[in-house]
């Protein structure tokens, strides 16, 4: 995985939590949902970059 790529990813699963918590605290459902899908989103990322990396190797 390229480390740009690593750390896209990374960062959307660190902004989707921020955006998880701050709506859980503030009792934002939207902003919940919002977070969620974004960490899943960057996990996806994640994910697809190792698939690359194996069959690279």
């Amino acid at each position: 995985m390229s480390g740009e790529q690593k750390a896209e990813a990374k960062g959307e699963q660190a902004k989707g939590k921020l955006k998880e918590t701050a709506g859980r605290l503030t009792g934002n459902e939207r902003l919940t949902a919002e977070g969620r899908a974004e960490q899943a989103k960057g996990d996806a990322r994640e994910a697809k970059e190792k698939v690359k990396d194996a069959f690279r190797h």
